[in-house]
C-alpha cells in the first residue's frame, strides 16, 4: 500500500471523485491501491483546503553549489586535474559565490563522476 504523499495527482483526483460519487473509504482505497488512512487524509485535505497537492518534493536542504557553480567547479578541475580537494575548494571560494567546505566540494565532485582513479598511477 502506498502512503498519501506517494500518490500521484491523478490518483488523488480519483480519490476525490470516488468519494464525491459516494464510494466508501474501503472501496476507494481498493480502487486506487492505497491505504484507508491515505484516502481519509486526502479527502479531508480536499474538503478543508480545496487542494490535494503534496509538498513532499520540497523536502531537504537546497544545494549550496547550484548549476552555475557546478560548471565553474568543472572548469576548475579541467584546468589542472591533479589538484587536491583543498586546492579546488580554495579556488572555488576565491570566486564570487558562497563559501563551501572541502566536504561539499568532495561530495559534488563524486556526484559529477569526477573521482581519482588510483589504479592508473
Amino acid at each position: 500500500m502506498r502512503k498519501a504523499a506517494d500518490l500521484s495527482e491523478f490518483d488523488r483526483g480519483h480519490i476525490v471523485m470516488a468519494r464525491r460519487l459516494g464510494t466508501s473509504i474501503t472501496e476507494t482505497a481498493r480502487l486506487v491501491g492505497c491505504s484507508r488512512s491515505a484516502v481519509v487524509s486526502i479527502h479531508a485535505k480536499w474538503i478543508n483546503d480545496g487542494d490535494t497537492s503534496s509538498r513532499r518534493q520540497c523536502v531537504g536542504r537546497s544545494r549550496v553549489i547550484k548549476e552555475k557553480g557546478l560548471r565553474r567547479l568543472s572548469r576548475l578541475v579541467n584546468q589542472n586535474r591533479r589538484q587536491t580537494v583543498a586546492q579546488l575548494t580554495a579556488q572555488y571560494n576565491a570566486g564570487p559565490s558562497a563559501s563551501v567546505s572541502e566536504h561539499t566540494v568532495q561530495r559534488t565532485l563524486l556526484d559529477m563522476g569526477l573521482c581519482r582513479d588510483r589504479d592508473k598511477q
